[in-house]
């Protein structure tokens, strides 16, 4: 089978096979994963997704670091090509998705049963693949974490990626004013176009001044929940615009840059901060992973929610995926697709 193999750690926007490159020529000649226990699940792999954890894991500086050689992973979806002989809850053919710290960057995965998620009929099994880790991550933030309410305001920081652009759909759909920052005209036209209230260029305008205008036209004191998958300066200038009791979801340092909350203000404010990292829900808090998945299946499929897939490249082009996520052209999710015949942008 083809697989996506980093065989030393390094820049993962070089392309495979070349010297200074972390990647193995894409070939077909990887073994195919075997059934390792009765209730082991093998899946044929339809799309799986490109996170910035997956940019880091390449590099070696993720907090999850695989032993080499490893396949890299993140969310996938796909269709269940051989189960074991303990599995009951699915059989050849089913479509599911799932999360995987190594190995969904090849055709064939295998999971556990109690890992995979019945994807509904009607969705689409490249959406299904980019929904639940950016869609899980905001649900579980917003919805589980902050408890945000109807009329409350949120502030998303890098509102144009994966994350970013599922915050503000689920703002949205709590009935929360959605105040989107980003870079660059058309990833702002595109933020208006999901139902952010208000937003702002981050390359070109004061955040705060620009917060500040519109939070008074609306007759609002400030920003309620701060999501923040940037970190930086950015954080430092959100903090300036939020209320007393306000909750700050660190979801995520795009740049580069940990900031620090001082906790005497914290105190002082009353703010709730809250660290939010998906994939230990797995381990500590499955039922909860499970409910909020439901609920992000549902409002998929009444039309609540948009999967925006930016990018779509094959296993043999991720570098230039890696590139696309670096460089910040992507407005919503990079997918890596099994069988697709070329690298296209769909925006």
């Amino acid at each position: 089978m083809e697989a996506l193999v980093v065989r030393r750690l390094g820049d993962p926007t070089l392309g495979p096979g070349g010297e200074a490159s972390p990647f193995s020529a894409v070939s077909g000649d990887h073994p195919v994963p075997e059934l390792g226990s009765p209730t082991a699940v093998r899946v044929r792999v339809a799309a799986t997704s490109l996170n910035f954890a997956t940019f880091l894991q390449v590099q070696g500086k993720y907090q999850e670091r695989p032993a080499l050689p490893f396949v890299p992973g993140s969310d996938y979806s796909g269709v269940v090509d051989a189960v074991g002989s303990g599995v009951r809850r699915f059989r050849p053919g089913d479509r599911v998705c799932a999360l995987a710290a190594v190995g969904s960057f090849a055709e064939f995965i295998v999971a556990d049963e109690k890992q995979l998620f019945t994807v509904p009929d009607g969705c689409d099994l490249v959406a299904a693949g980019a929904l639940p880790v950016a869609f899980g991550t905001s649900h579980l933030a917003l919805v589980h974490r902050a408890q945000l309410k109807a009329g409350q305001v949120v502030l998303v920081l890098g509102a144009a990626g994966g994350v970013g652009v599922s915050a503000v759909q689920i703002g949205k759909v709590c009935g929360a004013v959605v105040i989107a920052v980003a870079r660059g005209i058309e990833k702002l036209q595109y933020l208006k176009s999901i139902g952010a209230d208000h937003v702002i260029d981050s390359s070109k305008e004061s955040i705060i001044e620009s917060a500040k205008s519109f939070l008074k036209a609306r007759g609002l004191k400030g920003v309620d929940v701060l999501y923040d998958p940037v970190g930086g300066k950015l954080t430092q200038d959100s903090l300036k615009l939020l209320n007393w009791g306000a909750h700050i979801l660190v979801i995520g340092f795009a740049s580069g840059d940990v900031p620090v909350i001082r906790a005497n203000i914290a105190l002082v404010k009353n703010w709730t901060i809250h660290g939010l990292y998906w994939g230990s829900y797995l381990i500590h808090r499955p039922s909860v992973l499970i409910d909020s998945l439901n609920e992000l299946f549902s409002w998929l499929s009444k039309g609540l929610l948009t999967v925006q897939i930016s990018h779509t490249y094959r296993l043999p082009e991720a570098h230039l995926a890696f590139a696309a996520l670096r460089d910040r052209k992507a407005v919503g999710k990079v997918m890596i697709v099994m069988g697709s015949p070329s690298a296209k942008s769909r925006l």
